[in-house]
């Protein structure tokens, strides 16, 4: 089934006013009040305009949306969190099946697991759990949606100690394409539970996702900020400390413009400074032990480094990725940290275009993630213990070409010390073969199996896409 083009005005008017009866949730059109912010997503730079936004209120309207996006020959975005860098949670002159408002969140704390509907983010989970000690294993920023996340892997705080999001998944609920709802775990459907942990949104609609959650509480978290003339001495002692450290602790280095904020001495706002950011879960005693020798290698301009509970250490970096700022990201997974790669990454910096932009090394090896099998999920670049990102952000249009720009050739000077394999939930549309090289073949082979079986004519496309056999 091929969709095609339609716009409010083409788009048969009988079937969506007997689409919005049938629905608990809303349904927004071009010009209603709500229609532009219900269209707005994180990355600012993605402006679409759909035909017809369902807000889904439950798995009843997702089923009811999904008919009615396939009988009216529509190209179908879903959106949980709205936080793809790619925009993939809205289209043009199409559907968007917004799962934002399904929030039910059960907590078992006895067995330690939740089942959370798919409009919930990580830190509203985070919130709930921290009542009783837990946490989960998902995102390094609060305002993430748990679906996507998941669904493409799942890097986070907890990474090294209890692993990638889609390691933490017993079971999920997922409307396929022909409109069943089915249920995927170890025991059933267990193909698509392989698909579903990290072979993204092209399976079907993910409505409600049980994970298994991990005693927490009280962390130790924060951040260490030097002067960027630093930088070189401090990431090389951050390179060689880090792989010897407890997987109780999970940290990044960032090279950004520090903000203007009461912690940052004022003589340092406004210029770019290494960042080194800590989150140790584990007890407090032991992991302000662990971080004293990061924090003795060199005096740091900043030490805010503290007891905290970890739903308030999971929202500490919320800040440096604003909504509505226009993002260009450019990522994939590091096998070493080089001084080569070092050098090259805070040269590169000295040119930063924009006060929002990072430049970031996360440390997810040497722990959980490394000890799954690569075959044993849709996520099979385990073996990594760094990962590579550069974040440019921007809010004035004119500052648009000078981003990219310098984007691409930071980007272009980074490549020899970067792997072949992104990671998919970080990158933009850069085409099949990213993708591709993202699963490695025997992986992406599996992949396009299951959506052969699963959705053999590629109605969920737009996401990091499986193309089916013969598209």
């Amino acid at each position: 089934m091929q969709a095609h083009t339609v716009t409010a005005a083409t788009l048969d008017q009988a079937a969506s006013q007997a689409l919005a009866a049938g629905l608990r949730g809303e349904v927004l059109r071009p010009g209603d009040a709500a229609y532009d912010q219900a269209r707005a997503v994180h990355n600012g730079l993605i402006d679409r305009s759909p035909a017809v936004i369902c807000r889904c209120a439950g798995v009843g309207d997702v089923i009811e949306a999904l008919a009615f996006g396939r009988e009216q020959r529509l190209p179908i975005a879903v959106r949980g969190g709205g936080h793809s860098v790619a925009g993939n949670g809205v289209c043009d002159d199409g559907l968007v099946i917004d799962l934002s408002a399904m929030k039910g969140l059960w907590i078992d704390p006895a067995s330690r697991t939740i089942r959370a509907e798919a409009g919930l983010t990580w830190g509203e989970i985070n919130v709930d759990l921290q009542r009783f000690g837990l946490a989960a294993a998902g995102g390094y920023v609060s305002t993430t949606g748990i679906g996507g996340l998941t669904l493409g892997g799942g890097l986070g705080w907890l990474v090294r100690k209890h692993g990638l999001a889609c390691d933490n998944l017993l079971s999920a609920d997922v409307v396929t394409a022909d409109g069943a709802l089915v249920h995927a775990s170890a025991d059933e459907n267990p193909d698509l539970f392989w698909g579903l942990r990290g072979g993204g949104g092209n399976f079907g609609i993910a409505t409600s996702f049980e994970f298994r959650v991990h005693p927490v509480g009280i962390a130790v978290a924060g951040l260490l900020m030097h002067p960027l003339e630093r930088a070189q001495d401090v990431l090389r002692f951050w390179r060689d400390w880090v792989p010897g450290t407890p997987p109780e602790l999970t940290t990044g280095s960032m090279l950004l413009t520090a903000p203007p904020a009461p912690f940052v001495p004022p003589e340092h706002q406004g210029t770019p400074m290494l960042g080194i950011a800590v989150v140790w879960a584990g007890s407090p005693e032991q992991g302000a032990a662990t971080l004293k020798p990061l924090r003795e290698f060199a005096p740091a301009a900043v030490d805010i480094i503290g007891p905290m509970a970890y739903s308030d250490a999971q929202m500490m970096a919320d800040d440096l990725w604003p909504r509505g700022a226009c993002n260009w990201w450019k990522s994939a997974f590091m096998p070493e940290v080089s001084d080569v790669a070092i050098d090259t990454a805070v040269q590169r910096f000295h040119s930063t275009p924009t006060p929002l932009t990072c430049v970031l090394i996360e440390h997810v090896g040497h722990g959980a993630m490394n000890a799954v099998d690569g075959h044993a999920t849709a996520f099979p670049q385990r073996s990594s213990p760094f990962n590579f990102l550069i974040t440019t952000q921007w809010d004035a249009p004119a500052a648009a070409d000078g981003a990219r720009e310098w984007t691409h050739d930071t980007w272009d000077a980074m490549r020899p010390h970067v792997a072949a394999q992104p990671y998919l939930n970080y990158i933009g549309d850069e085409g099949a073969d990213r993708v591709r090289d993202a699963y490695g073949a025997a992986t992406h082979e599996r992949l396009v199996a299951l959506k052969d079986r699963y959705d053999p004519h590629n109605l969920f496309r737009l996401n990091q896409n499986i193309q089916p056999t013969g598209r």
